[in-house]
């Protein structure tokens, strides 16, 4: 399965500080799972990417970063996802047009949204679930 993965109040919280669970959960997804940047932090180079992280995540989940894709996008964070495969994609937030997107391609379900403040454990609940 392709997993799309945001980043900020997915695995950094507001503070800046790592979520509870993120080293499990990278080391998880990226071992089981096809795994893409779908972040602002990443158009086209998931370097850059891997980089803006280094100081904000444990030195343990560091290699994980290597394994993650990353994607370029426009407009719209569903222009990079690939609708012929199965996927799910975790964000903190959705817009209304992604949110059409996902509709038209009979895929609402796959969005997983994270509220890290009112479930700090969600990335655990994740890992049970993908």
């Amino acid at each position: 399965m392709n997993i799309y993965l945001d980043i900020d109040q997915v695995l950094i919280k507001k503070d800046s500080k790592p979520a509870d669970y993120v080293s499990e959960f990278l080391k998880y997804i990226t071992d089981k799972h096809n795994v893409y940047w779908l972040t602002t932090h990443c158009r086209g180079n998931a370097q850059v990417t891997a980089q803006y992280l280094q100081d904000k995540l444990p030195d343990e989940v560091l290699p994980c970063l290597d394994k993650i894709k990353s994607t370029n996008w426009q407009t719209l964070k569903t222009e990079a996802i690939d609708f012929s495969q199965d996927f799910r994609w975790l964000d903190d937030y959705v817009m209304q047009a992604e949110s059409n997107v996902l509709a038209e391609n009979n895929a609402k379900e796959k969005i997983i949204l994270i509220n890290l403040k009112s479930e700090p454990d969600k990335l655990k609940q994740i890992m049970n679930i993908i």
